[in-house]
């Protein structure tokens, strides 16, 4: 189970027991705000996509849309979503509670500015029922993310 997975990967940070495992779905930024009792935009939303033949995640604040200018720009491609079952395939999570924290081998996790606006967010904690409060800094460190991009729109 991918949650599983997650805390086991959140071990290494000693932030294991932070998941919240909700009753109400998490699997959208509305659901999670409301399941969580926080702003839409707080929710740390984890877009997969194909780059060069790899798997990339993006985490961006919960109102951030991509902003295909920037994307082909930092990644030298058109923006190309995983699909459904591509997402659990290649990442190693379901759509709902894709997240960048115990992600396959290989998968490239960036972090977009558009989350810098906050003290803490909430990405997923790898199901449609779950999330864990980091501050940007654990959230930087937890993921073990390549770099800071700006790919999406109204973020410079």
């Amino acid at each position: 189970m991918s949650i599983e997975r997650v805390r086991a990967y959140l071990q290494e940070f000693n932030a294991a027991d932070r998941i919240m495992e909700l009753s109400d779905s998490s699997a959208t930024v509305e659901l999670a705000a409301l399941a969580l009792g926080t702003q839409p935009e707080r929710i740390a939303k984890t877009l997969s996509f194909m780059v060069d033949e790899k798997a990339v995640l993006i985490v961006m604040a919960g109102d951030a849309k991509i902003d295909n200018r920037k994307y082909k720009d930092q990644f030298s491609c058109k923006a190309k979503m995983l699909k459904p079952q591509e997402a659990e395939n290649l990442v190693g999570h379901a759509p709902g509670g894709v997240c960048p924290f115990g992600v396959k081998e290989g998968v490239t996790i960036y972090l977009d500015d558009s989350l810098k606006r906050f003290e803490t967010v909430f990405p997923a904690a790898g199901n449609g029922h779950s999330a864990i409060e980091l501050t940007i800094s654990e959230l930087e460190q937890f993921s073990k993310s390549r770099n800071w991009i700006c790919v999406t729109k109204g973020w410079e």
